[in-house]
């Protein structure tokens, strides 16, 4: 089995020195579609050096780019074919607000393989820190199609009753035919994003936008449309990626105020209504 859970679970953690600085902060942003309208002075706080705010979604791709996603995929016990390969989810824990620029050292390890029948489910988790302490903790939810069926745990459920009534804001944002070429370029290389006919061999029609992508622009809407703009305010983020997103459709991001938290859901405008992103949450202050 190209899987072995117990290797994979046994390795030592794989520790190393990761740095970013503004022009990757910037580049992230330009990368989820920040700077439109280019001079609006709430989307100068994403693409300008003076004035920068870090999105904590940024964490996703500091220093190396998607560290638990590609290069989780080459820890002991793990051997898959990347066609193979889905990103199921993504959880993010902020323990202090995100410099423009810094050093630290990442943690990252596999914390759990879960077998789902057809496929098996890794969770690499990526904690990361600097001098001054913990700054965020990464896990990003891998299924890799048909590694499944040895009988090992089913792991838990992450499903979320849905949001109860209409929700409080409903943002609309249009997704560019060039969204997937851009953002690769902040670290995550993934053929599936960009050649035709590697999405083929994968089973899709034509290249499909990050799911990560799609995180990082759902967060920025809740952050400026229910958070006042305030990045700082964020202090979790997760979902469950519940579909695809082509370059070019239009994001439907519905958002429900809780207390100390927003319930979002995400679909595909284009082609009625399809669930992109589900159990949705950001917790804040």
């Amino acid at each position: 089995m190209p899987i072995d859970a117990a290797k994979a679970l046994a390795a030592g953690p794989r520790t190393g020195e990761i740095s970013w600085n503004s022009k990757d902060v910037q580049l992230y942003h330009l990368g989820i579609g920040a700077g439109v309208p280019a001079t609006d002075p709430d989307e100068l706080r994403y693409t300008l050096e003076s004035r920068l705010h870090v999105l904590p979604s940024f964490a996703t791709v500091a220093g190396s780019g998607s560290p638990g996603v590609i290069s989780g995929l080459s820890m002991p016990g793990i051997d898959v074919d990347l066609a193979r390969v889905l990103h199921g989810g993504q959880s993010l824990v902020i323990h202090r607000p995100l410099p423009p620029a810094g050093t630290a050292t990442a943690t990252n390890r596999i914390a759990a393989v879960y077998d789902k029948g057809k496929a098996a489910v890794l969770v690499m988790r990526t904690e990361v820190a600097d001098a001054d302490g913990p700054l965020w903790t990464n896990d990003a939810q891998i299924f890799v199609r048909g590694e499944g069926g040895w009988g090992g745990d089913r792991g838990p459920s992450t499903r979320l009753e849905p949001p109860a009534g209409e929700p409080d804001r409903t943002v609309e944002r249009a997704i560019r035919e060039d969204q997937a070429l851009l953002y690769r370029l902040s670290g995550d290389w993934n053929p599936l994003h960009a050649d035709p006919e590697f999405a083929k061999v994968a089973g899709f029609e034509r290249p499909i936008l990050h799911g990560l992508c799609t995180y990082g622009i759902t967060l920025k809407t809740v952050v400026d449309t229910l958070l006042g703009g305030d990045v700082t305010r964020v202090r979790s983020y997760a979902t469950r990626f519940a579909g695809v997103v082509y370059p070019g459709e239009t994001l439907r991001i519905r958002m429900w105020r809780q207390e100390g938290a927003v319930r979002v859901a995400v679909s595909a405008v284009e082609r009625d209504d399809a669930p992109v992103l589900a159990d949705t949450i950001v917790e804040h202050t």
